[in-house]
């Protein structure tokens, strides 16, 4: 395969691998000029009124966790920037409220994200782990879901996309997603996301962020920390995303953008029309404890928004290291909702994405100018 091709030239399905997590996805550009092959999905637009997370709504949501407020003033009143409260139909029940009927959660013989003797990565409270100790394993075992489920609410006025946030406003959310990240650095891992639209899993349209304390690492996350330990030993310490980013920006057929802190890249392997990934050019491993790449996300959000006549739905997550990782390099994905998943994704683990990369970097540059 040539090093660099016109960006536009891929006509032929291809697979390419994922680097960070060895997942195979399927190029098909040939299926974008199927009618209806991807358009920005939107959702009505909801004014402020009845909605929960505005300032002057304190009193509807749970007690805050955190607030940044400039000025001072008490919890649960106006006056903030930055909001955080419990999720109110949490997925993980927090330790303080979780009611385990006095019976206490078994230890686990390997700890999250590790092998045991079902093969690698299997996880802790995994029935298999259990099938050469037993002679009758359990095979419905399960485990109490404790941990925390909070909502960061990214701004006090009823914005619907952070895109639209001004660079003061977008840049005091993420730094309270930091500061909120860091104060469950004892959970097995942190992961925070955002789901604009409707159809993007959002049940509220107010901008906001929803932070995850998992007592496990979920294996996909565990998957790239084994990869990028193996490169780091492979390479006598070499970093696998700090390669990789190093070879995209010498490429630049997938850049879209790069400042002093980070660069915006169209991922090789992109699962889906659009994705974009914000890597530091600072190699660092959690995302909690660095204080780059803002303006660039911002800067992301902001093309998509510009790309598509308006933002589109989306998710955002960020990976961050989990806990105890020695080599890991923290980045943020963006995928815009373009397409829907069929039966051939849901069924194999593997996503056709309809737009190569390298179309979806050229028309970013274009309108970034």
């Amino acid at each position: 395969m040539d090093e660099k091709r016109d960006a536009r030239a891929l006509s032929t399905p291809e697979i390419r691998i994922d680097q960070l997590t060895g997942l195979r996805t399927i190029l098909a550009p040939g299926r974008a000029e199927r009618p209806e092959g991807f358009q920005r999905a939107s959702s009505e637009e909801k004014g402020p009124e009845g909605c929960p997370f505005c300032e002057g709504q304190e009193s509807r949501t749970p007690p805050e966790v955190y607030a940044e407020r400039p000025g001072g003033g008490d919890p649960d009143t106006p006056g903030w920037t930055s909001r955080v409260v419990p999720n109110l139909y949490p997925a993980l029940a927090s330790d303080a409220n979780h009611d385990s009927g006095g019976i206490a959660p078994k230890r686990d013989a390997h700890p999250e994200g590790t092998s045991g003797e079902a093969g690698a990565f299997a996880s802790a409270g995994d029935p298999l782990l259990e099938s050469r100790r037993a002679g009758e394993p359990d095979l419905f075992a399960s485990r109490p879901a404790a941990g925390g489920h909070e909502v960061i609410v990214n701004a006090p006025e009823h914005v619907t996309a952070m895109a639209t946030l001004s660079e003061e406003r977008f840049a005091g959310a993420i730094a309270t997603w930091r500061e909120r990240m860091r104060a469950h650095r004892e959970a097995g891992y942190v992961q925070l996301v955002v789901n604009e639209g409707a159809g993007a899993g959002a049940s509220l349209p107010h901008t906001h962020a929803q932070l995850y304390a998992l007592p496990f690492v979920p294996a996909a996350v565990a998957r790239e920390r084994e990869r990028a330990g193996a490169y780091n030993e492979r390479t006598a310490g070499g970093s696998l995303l700090g390669d990789i980013l190093v070879e995209e920006v010498r490429r630049s057929e997938r850049l879209v953008a790069i400042d002093e802190e980070a660069a915006l890249i169209c991922p090789w392997a992109s699962r889906s029309p659009y994705e974009l990934r914000v890597v530091p050019r600072r190699e660092a491993a959690r995302f909690e404890e660095d204080t780059s790449g803002a303006a660039m996300l911002h800067t992301a959000m902001r093309l998509l928004a510009k790309r598509f006549d308006g933002p589109p739905e989306l998710n955002l997550w960020v990976r961050t290291a989990p806990r105890g990782a020695e080599h890991f390099h923290w980045y943020i994905d963006i995928a815009p909702r373009l397409t829907i998943k069929a039966g051939f994704e849901l069924g194999t683990g593997v996503d056709i994405n309809i737009y190569p990369p390298e179309r979806a970097a050229a028309d970013l540059r274009e309108v970034l100018g």
